[in-house]
């Protein structure tokens, strides 16, 4: 497998990840579909989210696949009034990703990082590699660090 962004930043900060890659010819590229597809629990496989706040500042959320954001609890973790997904076209654009694609680590800038409470339970965590069909599993206390991402209970119930 040919390394993406995320592993080449993943190397040079000497973080260990497991990268796995999946078919994605079928289109089901959902966070749902690529857990299945590496036989992984959903709760460890994680989506990023982009948001913009009522200020104009970007925000990033990650939370397990499964789940769904909280608006209220996204922005109160930081400290807006409310917050709004970002349209799929502004994706690009604001973050150098596409849609499906889209991970915390490389980002075009460092923006303000929020990941579900939940990944701090589990051993290893899967996040986008930076393209459709690639994943990486890492520990997330050591991705939390790297992206310097902080955690809150920010899924509805």
């Amino acid at each position: 497998m040919e390394k993406t962004n995320v592993m080449r930043m993943l190397d040079k900060a000497h973080i260990a990840y497991v990268p796995h890659t999946y078919a994605q010819e079928d289109g089901l590229i959902d966070g749902a579909s690529v857990a299945k597809k590496l036989s992984q629990n959903p709760a460890q496989v994680f989506k990023t989210l982009v948001t913009q706040g009522a200020g104009g500042q970007y925000f990033v959320f990650a939370i397990p696949v499964l789940a769904e954001l909280d608006l209220k609890k996204a922005a109160k973790s930081v400290g807006e009034k409310s917050i709004a997904m970002i349209p799929v076209a502004a994706i690009n654009a604001v973050t150098g990703y596409i849609r499906g694609g889209c991970s915390p680590i490389g980002m075009k800038k460092n923006f303000v990082t929020v990941f579900d409470e939940s990944a701090c339970a589990q051993k290893t965590i899967c996040i986008s590699a930076g393209k459709i069909g690639a994943q990486v599993e890492l520990a997330p206390q050591l991705l939390l660090s790297l992206v310097r991402a902080k955690t809150a209970a920010i899924v509805t119930v």
